[in-house]
């Protein structure tokens, strides 16, 4: 394995090619970062895979194309189940690692996998995406140049109408994925709105999960379901500051997809949502300007053409390997990731007891 200090081209590997794909896109970004390696059960995928990207190191199992190669960088793209378990191999095997959220099944798992980190002087981050368009970048800009001042209230929110991933597949099935919704839509709108408000400390959780859409269409469709098909929560925070997140992949709304954040502070509230149902986003500021309501829409411009290889906003995986380069301290910290593990899990465990969940 080469010093990070004399490392100028980082060797990576693919786990998992579902997800997987974007992966290596993003890292495909980056002119110092090639991806060598890929793995994944699925040997059909994995020739489609490697020939699309011309990839030659191609692997069944991660145990062997961590055995075979040396990398630098490794991500970890499986369901979540697995995501523990690879991130310590990786770690082992002397890489850094940026594993897919969530981070784990629960914050035991985080806790594990953060400590293996640090005994192998190896970095962990967590693919929490929805930090990394144009919007939030510019969002987050606005709050760190003090628009804002203290956020004390927000909603963070992303349901669909109908939109179980997989139906009947291993993200309704609690032994692969660990929840439902929120644990698969929630957790990014949550890092969101952590990340914005400056990942304030969490003192106590009420949390709600509901199935009775999903579990019918299961029982009709003969389907495996035993996680939620909706879930709410309100976050209070040591400064005071409270946070209302909902998620649901079954809901009787108008939109087939919504998402979105709304933070009040106290010079200026903030609002970004998915623009016509879908994955491109707007962002807005609401604040007051001698004396009468002032709005400001947020106007991000990239300095070239959007292309595939050149995206509005630099991808989770450019940042990554800009940190790992530079050594300067990478985004989406593993840390920040079992914040929200803790919360996820309260959440979980609220809904079940009925009664609020102290941190």
């Amino acid at each position: 394995m080469s010093g990070e200090t004399s490392v100028r081209r980082l060797r990576v590997g693919v786990i998992g090619l579902g997800m997987g794909r974007a992966h290596i896109e993003g890292w495909k970004q980056h002119p110092q970062v090639e991806v060598v390696a890929i793995a994944d059960p699925d040997a059909l995928r994995l020739a489609a895979v490697g020939d699309q990207y011309g990839i030659t190191g191609r692997y069944t199992s991660a145990e062997a194309m961590l055995a075979a190669e040396a990398l630098d960088v490794v991500s970890v793209c499986t369901p979540n189940k697995f995501h523990k378990d690879l991130t310590l191999m990786a770690l082992a095997a002397g890489c850094h690692v940026l594993c897919e959220k969530p981070m784990a099944m629960n914050a035991d798992e985080g806790r594990e996998m953060l400590a293996a980190a640090e005994r192998a002087g190896r970095r962990l981050m967590i693919n929490f995406s929805f930090r990394f368009t144009a919007q939030s970048r510019a969002l987050k800009a606005q709050v760190d140049g003090g628009v804002f001042g203290e956020f004390y209230f927000g909603r963070s929110v992303w349901h669909r109408r109908r939109g179980m991933p997989g139906f009947g597949g291993w993200f309704g099935t609690k032994a692969l994925a660990g929840g439902g919704p929120l644990i698969d839509l929630g957790v990014h709108r949550l890092d969101l709105a952590l990340w914005l408000m400056g990942y304030p400390k969490p003192t106590w959780v009420m949390g709600a999960t509901y199935d009775p859409i999903a579990r019918e269409a299961a029982q009709k469709a003969g389907k495996t379901f035993d996680v939620e098909d909706l879930a709410a929560a309100f976050i209070r925070f040591e400064n005071g500051a409270t946070l209302a997140l909902e998620a649901s992949w079954a809901a009787n709304i108008a939109e087939a997809e919504l998402m979105e954040t709304r933070l009040l502070g106290t010079k200026a509230g903030l609002l970004q949502r998915n623009l016509n149902e879908g994955y491109t986003f707007d962002a807005h500021i609401f604040t007051e300007l001698n004396g009468v309501p002032f709005d400001l829409h947020l106007h991000p411009q990239p300095a070239h053409a959007v292309t595939a290889t050149k995206p509005s906003a630099p991808s989770a995986m450019h940042d990554y390997a800009e940190a790992i380069l530079n050594d300067r301290p990478h985004p989406a910290p593993g840390e920040e990731g079992l914040i929200v593990m803790e919360l996820l899990d309260a959440i979980y465990e609220s809904a079940r007891s009925g009664a609020p969940v102290k941190l």
